[in-house]
C-alpha cells in the first residue's frame, strides 16, 4: 500500500500545482488612461497685492498616463496644456497673462508636466514626482494624487474611468517668470486639477 502511495505522489503533486496555478488569481497588466478633455479641470491660484488670491483656469489640456491596479502605481505621466487658453474672468488681465511679463504664450505654447516616478502614501493617495515645463524651463514639482473613484462609468461612453484629484505648488520665479514679483504678484502659484481619465 505505502509502495502504490509512493508511486502516485508525483501524480498528486502535480494536480495540485496545477489546481494551484487555476485557482491564484489574475493579475491585470498596467494600462493606459487617457484624460476625458469634457471633464478636465486646471485651476491655479495667486496672491494679488497681498489683498486676495487671484483664481484662475486654463480651458485647454490634454493628458495621458499608464495605471497598475494591482500596484496601485501611475507612470507614464504628460500632462500638456494650452497656454493661451488661460481664464480669469478678465479680459485685460489675461491678455496681460498670455503676454512675455507672465506665460509669455506666443513663444511658450505649452505647459507640460511629465512624470517621473510616484510613490503610494495611502489606500487612495500617492505622490507623482515630475517635472514641469515653463516658459522653456524645466525644474521639479510634486503633485499630491488623490484617487476618488475607478468604476465603470454609470452613462455615455461606459468605460472604465478613474477620478482623480492632484494639487501642487511652485515658484514662478523658478521658471524665470519675476514680473512684480517682489510686490505686486505673489511668486508661489498653487496648481489645482480635477479629471476623469478613460482606460483605452
Amino acid at each position: 500500500m505505502l509502495a502504490n502511495i509512493g508511486r502516485r505522489l508525483p501524480l498528486l503533486y502535480g494536480l495540485a500545482a496545477a489546481a494551484f496555478v487555476t485557482a491564484a488569481p489574475a493579475h491585470a497588466a498596467p494600462e493606459e488612461y487617457t484624460i476625458d478633455p469634457e471633464h478636465f479641470s486646471i485651476g491655479f491660484m495667486a496672491s494679488h497685492v497681498g489683498y486676495a488670491d487671484v483664481l484662475g483656469m486654463f480651458l485647454e489640456a490634454n493628458g495621458s498616463f499608464t495605471y497598475d491596479a494591482d500596484a496601485a502605481t501611475l507612470s507614464d505621466i504628460r500632462i500638456e496644456i494650452e497656454s493661451d487658453s488661460v481664464f480669469s474672468n478678465h479680459k485685460k488681465r489675461d491678455r496681460h497673462l498670455r503676454s512675455p511679463d507672465f506665460l509669455n504664450a506666443r513663444e511658450f505654447p505649452k505647459i507640460v508636466f511629465t512624470g517621473t516616478g510616484a510613490t503610494k502614501t495611502g489606500e487612495t493617495t500617492g505622490i507623482v514626482e515630475g517635472q514641469l515645463e515653463l516658459l522653456g524651463q524645466s525644474q521639479p514639482v510634486s503633485l499630491e494624487i488623490t484617487l476618488n473613484k475607478a468604476a465603470v462609468y454609470p452613462f455615455g461612453h461606459g468605460k472604465y474611468t478613474l477620478g482623480i484629484s492632484a494639487r501642487a505648488g511652485f515658484k514662478r520665479s523658478a521658471f524665470g517668470m519675476t514680473y512684480s514679483v517682489d510686490d505686486l504678484v505673489g511668486d508661489d502659484v498653487e496648481l489645482i486639477l480635477e479629471f476623469e481619465a478613460n482606460r483605452q
